[in-house]
């Protein structure tokens, strides 16, 4: 098994102002280089059960970790995130992210991962998809989610880089992910071994 590597990335640090809202600064801070023909992990995780997976799929794969944070946080309160999640969405919202991939080019394989919210990725996920080529890249979804895997994603993610392979998702419930990991793990193995990734 390759040894699990991290890219450079612009770390985030919380200002938290006098009115309550959080905003996010950006850090520039580099962990190491990707390597050309390699695989990137990106994934927005927002109570961590999507960054489970995510360390799985970079472990198993040996591919480089990238977290997709935006400039403002979001709530942790369950009703005030699923209202802004649907604001964001009927708003067809694009948020700012706070950090990026430097080396995007050296990525033939991405994996995508993300949070069902109402139905699809969250409207992070699609800046994150419109901000790089992915033209000839292969593109590998996956998503936490609570009943409704991965929903409309998959078509949403093939309208928004049309010219990426786009190979199968892997669902996995978020309680799996918290409180099942070895179940979870064992999703994650026979996935990534359909998709030839591992032996």
């Amino acid at each position: 098994m390759q040894g699990q590597k991290f890219l450079p990335v612009l770390r985030r640090t919380v200002d938290r102002q006098q009115s309550g809202g959080a905003q996010v600064g950006v850090q520039p801070q580099v962990l190491a280089d990707g390597q050309q023909g390699g695989i990137l992990v990106a994934y927005f995780s927002h109570t961590g059960n999507t960054e489970t997976i995510a360390n799985m799929i970079a472990e198993y794969t040996g591919g480089d970790l990238f977290q997709v944070e935006t400039t403002t946080v979001y709530p942790d309160e369950y009703n005030d995130l699923i209202a802004q999640a649907r604001q964001e969405q009927d708003d067809d919202a694009r948020p700012e992210l706070s950090s990026s991939v430097e080396n995007m080019d050296n990525y033939d394989t991405v994996f995508i991962g993300f949070p069902n919210w109402w139905g699809t990725m969250p409207m992070t996920m699609f800046t994150f998809l419109e901000s790089y080529d992915f033209s000839g890249k292969t593109v590998v979804p996956f998503c936490t989610h609570e009943g409704s895997a991965l929903g409309n994603s998959e078509s949403d993610i093939a309208e928004l880089i049309p010219d990426a392979e786009l190979l199968k998702g892997l669902a996995v419930r978020g309680q799996t992910a918290q409180n099942r990991q070895d179940e979870a793990r064992e999703a994650v193995t026979d996935w990534l071994r359909e998709g030839g990734f591992i032996e």
